[in-house]
């Protein structure tokens, strides 16, 4: 492919986590259901209404847990400057979203941009490279090291039931004090926090994926009350769930 800008729409059936990297800066978009990233020892959630980022030649991975349709824009490394950061996850404004369709016209195919095309794909760019510099807080980390990344895998496994950190230590091998210092060391959070945010993008997956009622979600991620639901969603998104899901539309 030699023009500088081209997008095109697909749709992925639900895969297991697989490696991906491009050779130019990667814009992608989710329009239905949602995927999730991983790099640099974190992970995130893509659902509709957001965006990611990812500089040229950055390894990441993906994961689809279920079915999801993808915007994805690419840029020639000369055509725009480096993204902020490698890989970055935000909100997408409605200005970046009516671009990002009109963008579409422009797929996979080797024909010259035409100087409209041209624009379109600049300003783009300009929006999402600003948007990119106010990352989404909504982000859990992946571990380090082979102990605290199981102790995150069993902790999400059981998100809607009684999950405690006492067990999940000793599943893992290691005392509570010493799996308390590894999340602290590897993360910079507890453990309680890290269940906060799983709990949190996890309900952010229920609200993508179908119209479940938000207190059934509520439920579904191990919440015993909506009010405490809410709180806990609001403080890390700075939305309501409902707020958060009428963003997807």
């Amino acid at each position: 492919m030699t023009r500088s800008a081209y997008s095109f729409v697909r749709t992925f059936a639900p895969e297991p986590t697989r490696d991906l990297c491009v050779d130019r800066h990667y814009l992608l978009c989710v329009s239905a259901g949602a995927l999730r990233l991983e790099a640099q020892g974190q992970a995130w959630l893509l659902p509709p209404a957001r965006a990611a980022l990812i500089e040229a030649g950055r390894p990441i991975r993906v994961s689809i847990p279920q079915p999801v349709t993808t915007a994805s824009i690419l840029f020639d490394t000369e055509f725009t400057p480096a993204p902020p950061g490698p890989l970055t996850v935000f909100d997408l404004s409605p200005l970046a979203r009516a671009l990002v369709a009109e963008c579409g016209r422009w797929g996979d195919r080797d024909e010259p941009l035409t100087a409209y095309g041209e624009t379109l794909f600049a300003a783009l760019a300009a929006v999402t490279w600003r948007l990119a510099e106010r990352p989404s807080p909504v982000v859990v980390p992946a571990g380090r090291s082979p102990e605290l990344r199981r102790a995150l895998r069993l902790t999400e496994q059981r998100l809607g039931g009684e999950v405690r950190f006492e067990d999940v230590a000793r599943e893992v091998g290691l005392v509570p004090r010493s799996l308390a210092r590894r999340f602290e060391e590897e993360t910079g959070m507890t453990w309680r926090a890290v269940l906060r945010r799983m709990r949190v993008l996890r309900a952010i997956e229920e609200l993508a994926a179908a119209d479940t009622p938000i207190t059934k979600i509520a439920f579904l991620v191990g919440y015993a009350s909506l009010s405490a639901f809410n709180a806990a969603f609001q403080e890390l998104t700075g939305r309501t769930p409902t707020e958060y899901r009428a963003s997807f539309r």
